[in-house]
């Protein structure tokens, strides 16, 4: 939508009294997800454009130090919201505490991380409101005054191509992202940044589910937070290859990532999925193996710090995105690596490649 066609509009409602972009911050146990900071980086971009401030909302219980770390990441001014109340995610609290803010401060934007959390947190709030909410976003932009929409795009049509979504009508425009789409500014300790303390007025009897435990399952893996991927598309033949990703990436400290076409074929479960359809992953390693390179994987790992590509095939797509490359059968190549990297194992103690679980 172009300016002069905003100017045109005698209908659209007056919203200066909303101003700022606003991240929630993500934490579990807390331990911030890296989704927030990444949003931080973005959301600094918006907020420059638009010549407001970077709010962060904390919330949960001991978090003091998460508020500090907002402004690290970026923020101009960080809420905290600490209570007992909040030590574990549940809707209608954190639902509570965001909807007082937003009523309060009136943030012209709001973003959440598309996380499990992050899109009942967005969608409670969005109820309430009532506001518009776009999911699983993967782009953002705004319009300058005097429209001052949110860009908020989105693949559609079969993930053929991008849906940029606007709310004119209501405040704030709200949005989640999915992880490791946008980049985190550099953790800076010199950043200037208030911080402002919130009251939780809300009984626990108030407050209908409770939270009796956290169950861990072995299988239990963050892709989208994992620093090393070991990736395997329609070039692994079947299932049973998958056991050999899965050496590599526990001798690198990693986790097994796949491509759309081997999730379909039913090799392995969509939760390894990486691409428009499954996660977007930042590692910093990533090996495509047998993944021709579709732009649908592509798009979901091109921002990855050292992609190293195996596949049969010279001309395939990937060898575009990687920084390595290797043309040959994947099938003596990758036990060829694993095996190397065992022995350094033995050799160092720990991974050569690998050092507190991040990648050398």
């Amino acid at each position: 939508m172009s300016t002069e066609q905003v100017q045109q509009n005698d209908d659209m409602p007056d919203w200066s009294a909303y101003r700022g972009v606003m991240i929630v911050i993500e934490q579990r146990a807390g331990i911030a997800k890296n989704v927030s900071w990444q949003l931080l980086g973005e959301g600094r971009k918006l907020a420059n454009k638009l010549e407001v401030p970077l709010i962060a909302f904390v919330i949960g219980h001991h978090v003091e130090h998460l508020a500090n770390e907002a402004g690290y990441f970026g923020a101009n001014k960080v809420y905290l919201c600490d209570a007992p109340q909040l030590k574990d995610y549940r809707t209608r609290p954190y639902s509570r505490a965001c909807l007082q803010l937003i009523h309060d401060i009136k943030p012209e934007i709001v973003l959440f991380g598309a996380t499990a959390t992050g899109r009942d947190l967005a969608g409670a709030i969005a109820t309430h409101l009532p506001t518009g909410l776009t999911a699983d976003t993967t782009e953002l932009d705004v319009e300058p005054h005097p429209s001052r929409l949110l860009l908020a795009s989105r693949p559609a049509f079969s993930e053929k191509m991008l849906a940029t979504i606007l709310c004119k009508q209501y405040r704030p425009q709200m949005a989640t992202t999915r992880a490791g789409v946008f980049q985190a500014l550099p953790r800076d300790t010199t950043r200037e940044f208030e911080i402002f303390t919130r009251k939780f007025e809300m009984e626990e009897s108030e407050i209908a589910a409770q939270v009796i435990d956290f169950i861990k399952s072995e299988e239990l893996f963050n892709l989208e937070e994992a620093e090393i991927i070991v990736a395997g598309g329609r070039g692994m033949g079947g299932p049973e290859p998958f056991k050999m990703l899965k050496e590599l990436a526990e001798a690198l400290g990693g986790v097994v990532g796949a491509s759309r076409a081997a999730v379909d074929a039913g090799w392995i479960k969509h939760e390894h999925q990486v691409g428009q359809t499954g996660h977007t992953v930042r590692p910093k390693l990533y090996f495509a193996i047998g993944i021709s390179g579709a732009v649908q994987h592509t798009v979901g790992m091109s921002n990855s710090e050292v992609i190293v590509a195996i596949n049969k095939d010279a001309t395939a797509p990937i060898f575009n995105f990687a920084h390595f490359g290797i043309v040959g059968d994947l099938f003596k190549i990758v036990p060829a690596i694993t095996e190397e990297v065992k022995k350094r194992r033995e050799v160092f103690g720990v991974a050569a490649v690998t050092t507190g679980g991040q990648a050398k």
